[in-house]
């Protein structure tokens, strides 16, 4: 049997294991795996900050359920993952970095570049591991693409150069991503049942684990007179042809997604594990479904829970529920549905003027995009305005940072989906402090020739940290950004770009943008002071960010005050 490298051993074990795309940049001591990834079927996407690489890599992942790869060179280079890892960690994408390392001969001696991988990646990783000899190669990887792919997280191999280098007769192996039907037995499934056909007032709520669940869903809902009430992260598998969708719960949702677990007698929760405890009811029955079993319980107090994946929890599920006759509880949150879609009207069509209301830019987004359009948002206001004015249509998909809570993801992020799907249409929203943090990556756009669509909301401000210190009754500190104009720098670099001050002129400018063939920028300068208000306001509240709004005319902020009273939340306050 031959000899060759253990570098290009491993890139013939991603191969196996279905790897498209491995995203990072270059250097010494990952050279030699480069060199054999250039001869092979996987493509390297060159981008500019590994933390970008990461992200990227984690969206293609995420969306396509298929093990995508990333790479970086010894020390910094290394380093320079890990917020982009942990984003794709919690968002349980199947990833795999492939970290060079220094010499073994050198470790362990303070030697310039060297880092203990091990020891900071295991936080965010399923599988983390040194390979030790050559021979030993093809089994690491083999267990890392095999852990990410059936464990939905990050796998990181740390590779010694001189590993990479040296020759083994080691051959590879197929990798199993296998999809095991996966429900409750069917004791526990009568036992659901009957808590379900007792209840009165029931409420579903749906989380990302409802994907391909959507039909069965609707039905599950027909016969319960239930309401549906979604995660962010269940917003796509869930909202879409649904005359049961009554929208999201939490600061990020609406007063009918509110009431509806608010005032149920019986909540079932599927592939759910929405994080904050306030919002869930105080007196009802419920249940949980969920294909991890440490998530059963472990936000609220739950009376019944079962293991399950939601698609085949549902088909085993469906026989035993009686149909409801009682559609009165229904009926209640549906009207608060209406009001929730004429307040969101009400606020898309503010279209005059300046700064511009991010609403009103972000429904003519919804309207002039692909009908499969792709959106990613940086965390913070952008995130909300993505979640509460972007329609999924079932064929769209949205992508923000709900888990990790990242700045910065929206650009990387939208660089992994275009890689992936290239006749799409792909759309970031991003925020001014986010995109300025990566900013360097704008020339990924040109080099890899993708024709993302970057809209700034451009507020001048890190927008949402300004809001939690108003709400919290404190001045703004430190929030202020001096960026009066992205569009200067992407058209210097070569993106087609415009800057919009004034709302009459940015429906046009919307639709050249969006019809621009290739990478683009659009500048939006928004209204500082647009709040994300959640559906239901605290007395505290309200008393702190009066508290805020002393403190400003103390301090001779008179404009700050005269602009917050005109805002969404003097109006929500003063209801």
């Amino acid at each position: 049997m031959s000899e060759r490298s253990v570098a290009a051993l491993i890139v013939e074990q991603l191969e196996k294991a279905g790897v498209h795309h491995c995203y990072g940049i270059v250097g010494d001591t990952l050279n030699d795996i480069t060199d054999a990834m250039s001869r092979s079927t996987v493509d390297w996407v060159h981008v500019r900050h590994e933390e970008v690489a990461g992200f990227a890599a984690g969206a293609e992942a995420l969306m396509t359920d298929r093990l995508t790869a990333c790479a970086g060179s010894c020390g910094p280079g290394g380093l320079h993952f890990i917020n982009g890892l942990f984003e794709s960690h919690r968002n349980r994408a199947p990833v795999i970095l492939l970290a060079s390392q220094i010499s073994r001969e050198l470790l362990g001696n303070d030697f310039p570049q060297e880092v203990d991988f091990l020891s900071i990646y295991r936080n965010c990783s399923v599988f983390c591991e040194q390979i030790l000899t050559a021979d030993q190669a093809p089994a690491v990887i083999r267990r890392a693409c095999q852990a990410a792919l059936t464990q939905r997280g990050v796998a990181v191999v740390v590779i010694p150069v001189d590993i990479s280098k040296a020759k083994t007769e080691a051959v590879t192996q197929t990798i199993w991503h296998p999809h095991p039907q996966l429900l409750p037995n069917p004791d526990e499934l009568d036992i659901i049942a009957a808590l379900l056909n007792q209840g009165k007032r029931i409420t579903l709520y749906a989380g990302a684990g409802c994907e391909g669940a959507h039909d069965a869903l609707v039905t599950l809902a027909e016969k319960l007179n239930a309401p549906i009430v979604n995660t962010s992260r269940g917003k796509d598998f869930v909202e879409y042809n649904n005359p049961f969708s009554v929208g999201m719960t939490g600061i990020f949702g609406c007063e009918a997604g509110f009431e509806a677990i608010k005032q149920c007698d019986v909540l079932l929760l599927l592939g759910a594990d929405f994080a904050w405890s306030q919002f869930y009811p105080d007196n009802a029955t419920i249940i949980q479904i969920d294909q991890e079993a440490t998530h059963l319980g472990r936000r609220h107090p739950i009376a019944f829970g079962a293991v399950g994946r939601i698609t085949d929890t549902l088909a085993a599920l469906l026989p035993r529920i009686h149909q409801h006759s009682d559609d009165r509880f229904l009926h209640t949150i549906l009207h608060l549905r209406e009001k929730s879609v004429h307040r969101r009207l009400k606020e898309e069509q503010r279209a005059t003027g300046q700064p511009i209301h991010p609403q009103y830019l972000v429904s003519l987004l919804n309207r002039y995009a692909e009908q499969d359009a792709l959106f990613t948002a940086d965390g913070g206001s952008a995130m909300v305005w993505l979640l509460r004015h972007i329609d999924s249509l079932g064929t769209r998909r949205t992508l923000t940072s709900l888990l990790h809570g990242t700045m910065a993801n929206a650009m990387p992020q939208a660089i992994g989906l275009q890689v992936t799907f290239p006749q799409r249409q792909v759309i970031a929203l991003c925020g001014d402090g986010g995109l300025s943090m990566l900013l360097g990556d704008l020339f990924t756009l040109m080099q890899e020739a993708l024709p993302i669509k970057l809209v700034v909301i451009n507020n001048g401000s890190l927008n949402f940290v300004e809001l939690e210190q108003k709400i919290e009754g404190l001045l703004d500190h430190y929030t202020k950004l001096k960026n009066d104009n992205f569009a200067k720098v992407a058209g210097a670099i070569g993106l087609y770009s415009q800057k919009v001050i004034e709302a009459e002129t940015l429906e046009q400018a919307v639709i050249r943008f969006l019809a621009h063939p290739g990478p683009a920028l659009l500048d939006v300068h928004t209204h500082p002071n647009e709040l994300v208000m959640p559906p239901e306001v605290s007395l505290k509240q309200l008393t702190d960010t009066a508290l805020y709004a002393a403190k400003a005319v103390f301090h001779g902020r008179l404009s700050d005050v005269a602009q917050l009273v005109g805002s969404e939340i003097s109006q929500k306050l003063g209801k």
